[in-house]
């Protein structure tokens, strides 16, 4: 009996043991299939790729090596004279995160938005705390496959900041961008250490097609082809376990520019300009200041009144200085060179006056300063700014034919474009006369300042050229190109023409432009000469009406021809010292508030320019007033840095210190203000004003002054200030 029941039991366990044995051959047959099949499958692609289609493959790598990448630049620098920086590259980052890397910490990145919030929002203030929350929950709401890569933080900023949010929480648990997914992205930044400081002379630079970075305005844009340098070329090459660039042809980094503009004088220039226009609530104002024996341009301003509503600012908005307008009386100092050069004047020659009316053509002629006798003298007759004794000193000269003093100004090089390195230059404008429709009028007016167009800059170097004894300089806004070695590559001085007269003329005109000045009364600016002046000075006045024009905005609006009826644009041009002009200085004031001449609003300008430039020594003379006083140097840069301080933390440095308010306690005359705390600017124009000279050292605000304030000191004394960019204590 038990052996009968043992048999079934054992066919049982056979039948299941080959079951499972049929089972797992089946398996493994089907597994053998798959494996030859992928086999099969590779070993197709591998035949199609390698045979097959071989040629477009390699095609495809050969394309792929041999692709040229853009290797760009570094533009170059632009400096001041002395060196100082004017506009630079500067290393910075923008800052993004990869919530897609490896091995990001989704836990603890949620669990740090709240303090990593409040971080962001303490030291960059661009979002509140919630913007800032709001801002680093929004890639946790996507899925994991739709989250940035380079989800963009923070923009342009410093490498200490960098380096500061690496400190923040959940980005101080790793320094392994794998974990916090935080990646610092290397931009060249274009940085311009001087602000709005000859913005429109220096330029700008933008980006253009390609994403290349070019200039778009002055400097930068004449210059664009030094200071861009040119691109080098890269392809990709093989390496052992990756693809990678190879440098074919590297690229040749732009030059740096030495420019010829001196940072003090530029300073000095624009705050006197701004604060006569805001003094006389002008339209705009331009100012040049050039060197006479260089034709170097040391300043060069515009400024122009904010169009946003009750702003009471002045910006540069456009460069006015190489914008051609009626120029007014300043231009009679180019008809006498023409009338002393062709000999047609001479000394001895005197001009009626007509009662302040002369008619040519039935056109009337006026004049608006008289003098007692009814007679001028050609010396005069500068000084008076006679129209009616030009007009008749210069068109019977050319009335037989009247583009024939087209010709003559075309001789002296006022029509020509000069390519002094400031992007928009136009040339003088003279029109071509025609008899029958008014030409003998304009040729009347052109002899006087109107009919025509001069820009500032021409009629300053024209200016330049008297003081020169006739030899005309070209103006100049570049004295050298830097090597990559360090070295400088000089540039000459250049000439418009040798020479617009000769040296004996050249003094003729010159005394003529002194007894604007200085000839009481009758010259047209005898008010600008003061009694204790330390110096003497030359130059002619310019008042023109201002034509209408058509509003840019609305140029479908048409405009009657005309003038603006009280509207005036106010012109200085002359040169100091008189004895042995060192600098030539172009001033223009446009559409002064009513009650303002020429010498209370562009000559004021002038002359507090000058005075400035002498009480700093700029002439190369003491800069006080007392007898063999030593000379100083210029002032240094006021807002020099330390060379050794490099990256981003030196744009810190470039920017004045910030200004500490307070209430400046009343100065008692004869005794030293009080200047303390204030910023170098503004302690300057205390002081001058009070009739000190000024001399300092360190940079920032003032901490310390010598004299103290309130001492007893005498006007031309001089005043030392230390600065610092901490305040006493700290």
């Amino acid at each position: 009996m038990s052996t009968s029941r043992r048999r079934p039991d054992n066919n049982r366990k056979a039948v299941s043991a080959q079951s499972r044995r049929s089972h797992i051959l089946g398996r493994l047959a089907m597994l053998s299939l798959a494996i030859v099949f992928i086999a099969g499958t590779i070993v197709f692609m591998l035949f199609n790729t390698t045979v097959i289609n071989a040629g477009a493959w390699n095609a495809k790598a050969e394309a792929t090596l041999n692709d040229t990448i853009a290797i760009k630049p570094k533009r170059g620098d632009i400096l001041a004279g002395d060196g100082s920086i004017l506009a630079t590259n500067l290393n910075y980052y923008n800052v993004r995160m990869d919530f897609r890397a490896d091995r990001f910490m989704v836990e603890a990145y949620s669990n740090a938005i709240d303090s990593l919030a409040d971080s962001l929002s303490r030291y960059f203030p661009v979002r509140t705390r919630e913007q800032w929350k709001t801002k680093l929950e929004y890639p946790l709401t996507l899925t994991r496959s739709k989250r940035s890569r380079s989800y963009l933080l923070l923009r342009q900023i410093p490498f200490d900041q960098v380096e500061r949010i690496r400190n923040f929480p959940f980005f101080k648990l790793s320094r392994n961008p794998n974990k916090t997914g935080l990646t610092a992205e290397p931009v060249l930044v274009r940085r311009y250490p001087y602000g709005e400081m000859a913005k429109l002379s220096i330029g700008r630079v933008g980006e253009v097609k390609g994403g290349e970075k070019h200039g778009i305005s002055g400097l930068e844009r004449a210059l664009d082809s030094l200071l861009y340098g040119k691109p080098g070329k890269a392809t990709k090459v093989m390496f052992t376990n990756r693809v990678a660039p190879w440098t074919v042809e590297p690229q040749q980094d732009g030059y740096t520019v030495l420019t010829t503009i001196d940072i003090t004088m530029q300073d000095i220039m624009e705050h006197e300009l701004e604060e006569i226009l805001r003094e006389t609530d002008a339209e705009w104002g331009t100012a040049i200041l050039m060197e006479v024996a260089t034709g170097d341009i040391k300043a060069i301003s515009n400024l122009e009144r904010d169009t946003i509503p009750g702003s009471g600012r002045y910006i540069e908005a456009m460069n006015r200085a190489v914008q051609a307008y009626e120029p007014g009386s300043v231009l009679k100092a180019v008809s006498m060179v023409i009338a002393l050069e062709d000999g047609f004047a001479n000394l001895n020659q005197s001009f009626t006056t007509e009662h302040g009316g002369y008619l040519i053509s039935n056109y009337r002629v006026r004049d608006t300063h008289f003098s007692p006798s009814g007679t001028l003298s050609l010396m005069e007759i500068i000084p008076y700014s006679s129209n009616i004794s030009f007009a008749k000193l210069m068109v019977p000269q050319y009335r037989s034919d009247l583009n024939s003093y087209r010709e003559r100004v075309r001789k002296l090089g006022l029509m020509e474009r000069w390519g002094t390195g400031i992007a928009g230059e136009r040339p003088a404008w003279f029109p071509t006369l025609d008899p029958k429709a008014g030409g003998l009028v304009t040729l009347t007016q052109q002899a006087f300042g109107y009919g025509c167009m001069v820009p500032p800059l021409y009629t300053c170097a024209f200016y330049n050229a008297i003081a020169n004894d006739g030899k005309f300089v070209k103006p100049r806004l570049m004295q050298a190109l830097r090597m990559a070695d360090g070295t400088d590559s000089l540039l000459k001085v250049s000439y418009v023409r040798d020479s617009i007269c000769s040296p004996a003329n050249a003094r003729i005109i010159r005394e003529m432009l002194y007894g604007v000045v200085n000839m009481k009364p009758g010259g047209t600016a005898w008010r600008l000469k003061g009694q204790d002046d330390p110096f003497n000075f030359a130059g002619k006045t310019g008042t023109a009406k201002i034509a209408r024009e058509r509003d840019p905005r609305h140029p479908e609006i048409p405009v009657a021809p005309g003038y603006i009826q009280g509207a005036y644009r106010l012109s200085f041009c002359g040169f100091f010292p008189y004895e042995k002009p060192k600098y030539t200085l172009m001033v223009l004031v446009s559409h002064p508030k009513p009650g303002y001449g020429v010498w209370s609003t562009s000559g004021r300008v002038f002359k507090n320019i000058a005075m400035k430039m002498y009480s700093r020594g700029m002439f190369g003379n003491p800069s006080d007033y007392r007898d063999n006083a030593p000379a100083e140097p210029s002032p240094a840069n006021l807002y020099a840095f330390d060379d050794a301080t490099t990256g981003a933390s030196v744009i810190q440095n470039y920017a004045p210190a910030a200004k500490i308010s307070r209430t400046p306690g009343k100065t008692v005359r004869g005794t030293v203000p009080d200047v303390e705390h204030l910023g170098l600017r503004q302690a300057l124009v205390k002081l001058e004003k009070a009739g000190y000279n000024v001399a300092f050292n360190g940079q920032g605000s003032v901490v310390s002054q010598t004299p103290a304030a309130g001492s007893p000191a005498p006007k031309g004394s001089k005043v030392t200030l230390t600065l610092s960019q901490k305040a006493p204590g700290r």
